[in-house]
């Protein structure tokens, strides 16, 4: 990724993570019933992959989001993509989520910054509890998008979709 990109969707990632302090950090409603499903997390090696991956599982089941596989049938399919900045000898790490509906639409794209504890980590060795405060930050606005999402209209696979429309025409 080059440097001009880089900086354009990270700045777009402070605006966003700004912007969405104005909200709170807590989610009132219930996200059951809206499945979704992790397709991706770009930017990482592997490991750390695995690790997040491990750690937004938890968080999700402790927020009842219904965490689903990339095969299976879901609401909405997430896609992430992380990187680190250093700043003033301080690191962060950066995460971007793009969560698309059932019709592969970007619903809501949600990004913010947790603070690593080594200045001069890197993607490569991120340690155990950052990834748990990111997965933690992540999984809470994901859940209060889907408690909203969850009452704007049913779920309904692709199948359901279709059959409802050739029995409009």
């Amino acid at each position: 990724m080059g440097s001009i990109r880089r900086k354009g969707w990270l700045g777009a990632a402070l605006m966003a993570v700004s912007l969405g302090a104005c909200q709170g950090g807590s989610f009132s409603g219930s996200p059951e019933g809206v499945p979704i499903a992790l397709e991706s997390i770009d930017g990482a090696p592997a490991p750390v992959r695995t690790a997040l991956i491990d750690e937004l599982s938890t968080a999700a089941s402790d927020r009842k989001v219904e965490l689903v596989g990339a095969s299976a049938e879901a609401r909405y399919r997430v896609r992430g993509y992380l990187s680190t900045e250093t700043s003033e000898g301080k690191t962060k790490v950066s995460y971007v989520w793009d969560v698309f509906d059932s019709q592969k639409r970007r619903a809501k794209r949600l990004a913010g910054t947790s603070p690593v504890p080594v200045p001069s980590a890197s993607l490569t060795n991120l340690d155990k509890e950052t990834l748990a405060k990111l997965a933690s930050a992540s999984m809470d606005e994901i859940a209060e998008f889907l408690s909203a999402a969850r009452d704007e209209a049913p779920f309904q696979t692709a199948e359901a979709s279709a059959d409802e429309a050739s029995v409009a025409q």
